[in-house]
């Protein structure tokens, strides 16, 4: 597994803590002041898998949805 600060340095974009990577089979976030906490968002922004509690979830769902313009190519 990478180390955090590989992931931050891939990341297209960080939010207040959160790495959004865009990857083949969606858009991975991942919390790296708590690194066991993570989501894989589908191209559409649904939920394909998650480690968060709904909170969480509902701030990284926002924080994608305020910021998908920022991870374009």
């Amino acid at each position: 597994m990478p180390n955090i600060k590989t992931i931050a340095d891939n990341a297209d974009v960080i939010v207040n803590g959160y790495a959004f990577t865009r990857k083949m089979d969606g858009i991975h976030v991942l919390n790296l002041n708590c690194p066991d906490k993570a989501v894989v968002f589908s191209a559409d922004g649904e939920v394909c898998e998650t480690t968060m509690d709904d909170i969480e979830l509902s701030i990284a769902s926002r924080y994608l949805q305020q910021n998908l313009k920022y991870m374009e190519d």
